[in-house]
Parts: structure tokens; C-alpha cells; sequence
């Protein structure tokens, strides 16, 4: 598990008006600290231009800018490094990657030699410097069509390696990423070599495409870790739609034999998110460029919507644990006798199902309260609890909450109605309780009943008339009260359309009126496992390093999974971190078969010293509980 945060300080390279060749863009840059001056990180990006007014074609003209920096946010000594010269290059220079090898800087870029632009004319080149200042040599390297060429920065077995993306814009040959080795230096701009490799290019390439629709390029020049070679690269899912997805992913290949993936991510690590990676020359668009290791954390550099250059971070060891299958690490450990609890024929009320379950810790006890549904297809509340978090002590043969009130009493015979997927807080002696009202007619709404810590102990249960909390006739689901007032007011949480929102409140008794604005906190991100959408799943954590939440979440392929953020303390609508992939996932027979297929639903997290006990629903059918480690999330999080 790992968490990829972008840098505070994006977007860090951005258009300068001072400077013609870089007035309109500097994005897609790649870094190099040098062995020559080790606390200096070397930069080369991909400038543009304004049109030039007199020229032929008016077009923006892209060149190869560097800029240097000792602290990775701030960048001076910009200057124009690679003009277009030559009639491989005459219409542009773009994205360039750098290597340090043999006592000398290489920057391989792309050519370009025709327009309007097409295959015939896009080809990778290659600039040589030893000062950042002065070009010593310029070769056209590929005599076909590629780009995104990255040279590995220490040779193998005696040879140079490079990685390079071929066929990337021919209409009738999807992209592929390949693995060229070289000798010497001089076949890397051998038109015999590449020629023959060519002939042979199904030996050469990586399959790393998810689909026949998607396309790949090369991103960074590769990093080495102990573990392998680390590429960070470019992942487009339905590339020729309306509707491509770009997302940053990862592959690891053997340091002996780097032909060998040995690991990959299974997801995009990263995909347009900032108002900056959504709105630019070219909108909604992330392309990674360049790696560096800075510590533990590897940054990761990219351009963002084909405008300004960016950095984000992540754990290099989390993220190098989970691409690979034999050592990926779970944050989450499911109670091996799993489900606890099960539908009980004998009491109509919970026969078809028990699921998605609140839990509140009191005077040494979980006390869980579920959701329970009839036949009939009717929820209502049981209650069972637990001392040791695991098993079941006590179990209720009734329900302890029924519909009440019309918003969520029947109006079709067999429909589905009633009282839904409780969350449940405490606040000094009162406990508030939300869950989803349906009545089968109008859209579910939140309601509220609340009931004092006293009664609920001695099992008196005399709640409050439920309140719709939330404005009638807008589907509204998965909500809690904050466990604590936030700059004196009541915040709530809960669920509009795909995403997760929050309102204030001065009083929960006029909180219909006053929740009337759906603050948005946080939303699906198109691509990820999370992409459909998100919801509440329990009530936030309280830590030291700030609010733990977690959230379910749900992709393009239905299934519902578990992820986590890490919210300030002080104004929770500040999100810290985000977990990339999914914490918990249906794996088990209870999560994939039911109700509904593939389902984990918590909605009750109960936190005893430093673990983490994970109350859900499986597959709309039964309950199980899983732990975390408090520490483990908050060093992934924080």
C-alpha cells in the first residue's frame, strides 16, 4: 500500500513571459542529479513558444529548456539548451529525458521533421553535454517512428540499455514500449542497428497495455533500487475516445536481465486530480518524465496538462512492496472464522440478511448495531456485541430500531424500505445515530435519532424521533456526525450523487435546513479502483498526526473496496493523504456471493490501542470484521 502527495508548491515550472522560447509551456521535464555536483538537480523540460507571427506555418515552436535547483522547488538558471536546427529537428524539440553515463550528460529527445505533423516525421534524437551549456553533438537516432527514449544510467553486463516507445503515432499500429542494448555508443544512432532491431521488434517489446485500446509510453529514464529497475510511465486508458483517462503507473524489471518484469502496479498510481492537471493547453492531462530517489521517497516528476511542470512523492519502499506479488503488504488482516455475524431464520425480521454494521466502543464492550432485513425486503436494527473485538457475546433476538416515520415506512408491498446502514458517534452522554431512511417511493434521505449513552447500556431503548437531516428528495446516503464540533459547529457528512460532501450545522434540530450545500470533500478519480464512485463508510478516527476516515469505494467493475484519507485536525476538510489502491477488497466467498456480488461495506471502526477493528458488510449478506494496524495506516498517510 502507498500513498502518492503531490508537491505543495505545484505546479514548480510554469511559462515565463521573460522568455520567447517558453512564453506558452514548460511541462514534461526530467531531472538528473550528477555525480560531478551531487546536491544540485539538473533539469531539462520541454519549452514553447508563442506562434511566431512571420513564420510559415505561425506555429508554437517547442525547444529544450534547463533550469537547475538545490532544494527541488525552486529553479534558476534557465536557459534554451536544444533549438531546432537541423531538418530532423526544423519543427520542434520535445520531451526530453536525461542520463549521466561514460563522464557525460545524455538527452534524448523527440524530432520533429515534417508538417503538419505525422508518424513519418516523429523520431527520437539524441544531444550530448558534459556543462549544461554547450551541445557537443546531435544525432537523429530512430529511423522510424518513436518517442520517449530513456537510456539506463549504468550499463549491464557491459552493454548500454535504453527503453523507447515505438510506433506512437501510427493509426494503425498501437504504441509499445521496447528494450533496445547497445555495445558501444555509436549504435545508438546506427541506422543499420535500428533497422535490424526493427525487423525484430515483437522480441523487444514489454506487454504492459491493459487493453487493446489503451497506450503506453515511456516515462522516466529508468531508477535502480535494490529491489530492480524502477520505470515510472505513461498509461492511457481508451486513448482514442473522448473519454481517454490519463494515469501514471509503474513497472519493475530485473537488475540482471531488465527484459524480465518482475513487478507492476495493478492500478494508476496517479491520475488528473488539481485544477492545474485539468486545465491547461491540453486539459486532464498527467505525463510522467523523470524519477528521482530524494531519501525514502521517490518524486516523481510530470507534466500537467501539457502546461507546467510538477512533482509528487511517495514511500519508494511501499511502493516497491506492492508491485510485487510474493511481498505486497496488506494494511488490512480479516478474522480468520470470518463471517460473525449471519441471517437467522428463526427471527423474520434479520432472515435474509445481516450486514453493513455501526460499532461503538462503551464501558469495555463493541457494541454493534446492524442492519437487518426481512423477507419482505424491510431493514430494521439488531444489536449484538463483542469483548475481545472478535467474538460475538450477545446477541438480541428483536431489533432495536424500526421504521418509525413515513420518510422510511413501506409504500410498495416487497420493496425494499426501512431503516439502513447506521453510523453511529458519541458526544458526552448522547449517541447519534444516522443511517438511510427509504420509504420504496422517494429518493433515500439521511435521518438522525439519537439515544443517551445510559439508556443504550441498560438496553432501554428509547430513541428520538428520527429527523430527515438532509434536504428531502435528493438521493443523500452515508452519513455521520463529526465525534467532535468543529470551530464550534456541528459538521456532517454524507453522500450526494458519486461523492463525498459535508455541511455545518449550529443545531442538529434545524439540521434539515441548514444542510443545504453539499461541501464537496472528495470524489472518485477516473481510472482508479475508486472511479464510479465514493461514500462514508464509519465515523473518522482522532490521531495525533489528524482525522483518519475511511471510505468505500467503487470502480468500473462494481466491486465495492476500502480506502482510507488522512484529514487535518484543526479543519477536516484539508485532506493529508489518500490511500492509492484499496485497503480491503471482496476476496473471501461471504464478500463475493450474495445479495449483491463483491461487496466490503464497513460502516463502524472501532480503534484499541494501535488496532483498528474494521466492521462490514459482506456481499449484502452477512458481517465479518477485519484489523488494521494504527501505525502502519498513519505511516503510509501522514
Amino acid at each position: 500500500m502507498f500513498n502518492v502527495r503531490r508537491s505543495p508548491h505545484n505546479p514548480i515550472l510554469v511559462p515565463v513571459q521573460e522568455n520567447p522560447w517558453e512564453t506558452f509551456a514548460a511541462f514534461n521535464w526530467c531531472p538528473l542529479v550528477s555525480k560531478k555536483s551531487p546536491k544540485t538537480i539538473h533539469c531539462v523540460y520541454r519549452a514553447m513558444s508563442e506562434p511566431y507571427l512571420i513564420s510559415e506555418h505561425h506555429l508554437r515552436v517547442s525547444s529544450i529548456g534547463y533550469a537547475s535547483s538545490t532544494n527541488g522547488t525552486s529553479f534558476t538558471n534557465k536557459a534554451q539548451l536544444i533549438k531546432p536546427e537541423l531538418d530532423w529537428e526544423k519543427f520542434g524539440c520535445e520531451d526530453p529525458r536525461i542520463t549521466e553515463l561514460n563522464g557525460k550528460f545524455y538527452i534524448f529527445y523527440t524530432a520533429l521533421s515534417v508538417f503538419p505533423f505525422s508518424a513519418e516525421g516523429i523520431k527520437v534524437a539524441c544531444a550530448t553535454t558534459r556543462d549544461f551549456k554547450t551541445i557537443d553533438q546531435k544525432h537523429l537516432v530512430t529511423p522510424f517512428n518513436a518517442k520517449a527514449m530513456a537510456l539506463f544510467p549504468s550499463k549491464i553486463k557491459g552493454k548500454m540499455f535504453a527503453l523507447l516507445t515505438v510506433n506512437t503515432d501510427n493509426a494503425k499500429r498501437p504504441a509499445k514500449i521496447a528494450l533496445a542494448r547497445f555495445d558501444s555508443e555509436e549504435d545508438i544512432w546506427n541506422s543499420v542497428y535500428w533497422n535490424n532491431w526493427y525487423k525484430k521488434l515483437d522480441e523487444h517489446v514489454f506487454s504492459v497495455r491493459r487493453s487493446s485500446s489503451d497506450h503506453v509510453e515511456v516515462g522516466s529514464v529508468p531508477v535502480k533500487t535494490e529491489d530492480g529497475w524502477l520505470v515510472i510511465y505513461s498509461h492511457i486508458q481508451d486513448y482514442k475516445s473522448d473519454h481517454k483517462i490519463f494515469g501514471i503507473e509503474a513497472l519493475l524489471l530485473d537488475l540482471e536481465d531488465p527484459a524480465k518484469i518482475i513487478g507492476r502496479t495493478r492500478n494508476p498510481i496517479m491520475v488528473p486530480e488539481e485544477t492545474y492537471e485539468h486545465y491547461g493547453q491540453i486539459p486532464n492531462v498527467i505525463f510522467p518524465s523523470g524519477a528521482l530517489v530524494r531519501g525514502k521517497k521517490l518524486w516523481i516528476f510530470y507534466g500537467a496538462a501539457d502546461t507546467t511542470s510538477c512533482i509528487a512523492e511517495v514511500d519508494l519502499r511501499n511502493l516497491l512492496n506492492s508491485m510485487q506479488p510474493g511481498i505486497r503488504n496488506k494494511l488490512v488482516t480479516r478474522y480468520k472464522k470470518n463471517p460473525i455475524i449471519t441471517p437467522s431464520a428463526k427471527h423474520p425480521w434479520e432472515a435474509k440478511a445481516t450486514f453493513n454494521p455501526a460499532a461503538i466502543d462503551l464501558d469495555g464492550k463493541i457494541h454493534i448495531i446492524y442492519r437487518a432485513m426481512s423477507e419482505d425486503n424491510t431493514s430494521t436494527m439488531g444489536y449484538a456485541s463483542t469483548k475481545d473485538g472478535f467474538t460475538i457475546d450477545e446477541r438480541l433476538f428483536e431489533p432495536i430500531y424500526v421504521p418509525r416515520k413515513e420518510f422510511e415506512s413501506k409504500k410498495v408491498p416487497n420493496g425494499n424500505s426501512g431503516c439502513e446502514d447506521p453510523r453511529i458517534v458519541r458526544m458526552d452522554d448522547t449517541l447519534y445515530m444516522c443511517y438511510t431512511a427509504y420509504n420504496g417511493i422517494e429518493p433515500p434521505a439521511v435521518a438522525m435519532s439519537t439515544i443517551t449513552v445510559d439508556n443504550f447500556l441498560k438496553k432501554r431503548w428509547k430513541w428520538t424521533k428520527p429527523v430527515l437531516i438532509t434536504p428531502r428528495g435528493i438521493d443523500d446516503k452515508d452519513a455521520c456526525i463529526f465525534p467532535e464540533k468543529i470551530n464550534n459547529q456541528y459538521l456532517i457528512i454524507h453522500r450526494i450523487d458519486r461523492q463525498m460532501c459535508v455541511d455545518y450545522a449550529v443545531s442538529l434540530t434545524e439540521a434539515g435546513e441548514e444542510v443545504n450545500k453539499g461541501i464537496r470533500l472528495m470524489g472518485p478519480r477516473y481510472g482508479m479502483w475508486d472511479s464510479a464512485k465514493i461514500g462514508l463508510a464509519g465515523p473518522p478516527i482522532k490521531t495525533k498526526n489528524g482525522w483518519i476516515l475511511f471510505y468505500h469505494g467503487v470502480g468500473e467493475d462494481r466491486y465495492y473496496r476500502l480506502g482510507a484519507v488522512l484529514l487535518d485536525l484543526k479543519n477536516p476538510l484539508i485532506i493529508h493523504g489518500r490511500t492509492n489502491e484499496a485497503i480491503l477488497e471482496p476476496e473471501k466467498n461471504y464478500e463475493k456471493e450474495g445479495q449483491i456480488p463483491n461487496v466490503v461495506f464497513p460502516c463502524g471502526h472501532i480503534l484499541r490501542e494501535n488496532t483498528i477493528y474494521h466492521y462490514y458488510g459482506g456481499a449484502d449478506s452477512v458481517i465479518g470484521v477485519a484489523t488494521t494496524k494504527l501505525s502502519d495506516l498513519l505511516a503510509m498517510l501522514a
